[in-house]
């Protein structure tokens, strides 16, 4: 589990496709306290640890995984959001990620408001309806507040503090994002659905 607030952002070092894709991930986390099958968020995207060395990681990801998500799009020195998986005792600032990303979004429009910048979205018809006015969402793995909803858009506003310590600061319209919904928001359409 994660809660959406990023502890650093990594560069894609190098990607191999094998049987799976594989990539290196540089980070400034301390590499010595990560073991072999730790979970780390990138971009999102819960990824195993398979190896690692002073100042990298590496991970395999499945077809499956690549598929369903914007890492098709990852290349040699890309710069990707990092969170490690949650130990108990650490404060839980954003809401509850689980890093399996339900979809992909598209960035529909970027407009300056004061310091901040309004970003609209395009989520896929599927997911739209789980995302609400102040509810949550998880994109590239940020834990952002939904600030307006209409039909399959939506609009998040991020501020100058968001954009410096992630790869906020980089992004453009166009741009695809893994899109995580909240888990509550999932099972209360659920219920409902079952007349629960």
């Amino acid at each position: 589990m994660f809660t959406g607030i990023i502890t650093d952002v990594g560069k894609i070092a190098e990607l191999e496709q094998r049987g799976d894709l594989r990539a290196r991930v540089s980070t400034a986390y301390d590499t010595s306290s990560i073991e072999i099958g730790a979970s780390i968020a990138s971009d999102g995207v819960c990824l195993t640890v398979i190896a690692m060395g002073e100042g990298w990681y590496d991970v395999e990801i499945s077809g499956e995984t690549v598929s369903k998500t914007n890492l098709a799009a990852w290349e040699a020195g890309r710069r990707v959001n990092l969170e490690r998986a949650l130990k108990l005792g650490d404060e839980l600032g954003g809401h509850i990620v689980s890093g399996h990303v339900d979809g992909v979004a598209k960035i529909v429009k970027m407009t300056d408001e004061g310091d901040s910048t309004r970003f609209t979205f395009e989520a896929p018809e599927a997911l739209a309806k789980f995302i609400a006015p102040k509810g949550s969402v998880a994109l590239n793995g940020t834990s952002l507040t939904v600030n307006e909803v209409d039909g399959c858009t939506f609009g998040v506003n991020i501020i100058p503090h968001t954009k410096e310590v992630t790869t906020w600061g980089d992004a453009k319209e166009g741009d695809l994002i893994n899109l995580e919904i909240d888990t509550l928001a999932r099972y209360v359409a659920r219920l409902s659905e079952m007349g629960g």
